[in-house]
């Protein structure tokens, strides 16, 4: 997948696309900080930790670029039904 010979699931989260260093600074402050690790929350757990961590900070877009990241595709394309699925795994009403 590009990151040399050392495993994927061990590569830092900034590799996946759709996540800054703004994103992967708020993730390691809640625990994840590699490919792996991300891939095992999942984009829901993931978004859960952060909303826990800053209530404000972390909009709903977070949430879909952690998907999208997760995915291989850009936030703006998680389709509505993911959506859906991906807000009833976090509890939240759309906003």
């Amino acid at each position: 997948m590009g990151w040399g010979p050392d495993d994927p699931e061990d590569a830092p989260v900034t590799v996946l696309k759709g996540l800054g260093p703004k994103t992967a600074a708020w993730l390691e402050e809640v625990g994840i900080s590699t490919v792996g690790e991300l891939r095992a929350v999942g984009a829901a757990g993931a978004y859960r930790r952060l909303r826990h961590r800053d209530p404000r900070g972390a909009s709903l877009n977070a949430l879909w670029a952690l998907h999208g990241a997760l995915a291989g595709i850009h936030w703006t394309h998680v389709d509505p039904e993911t959506k859906a699925r991906l807000l009833a795994e976090v509890g939240s009403a759309p906003r």
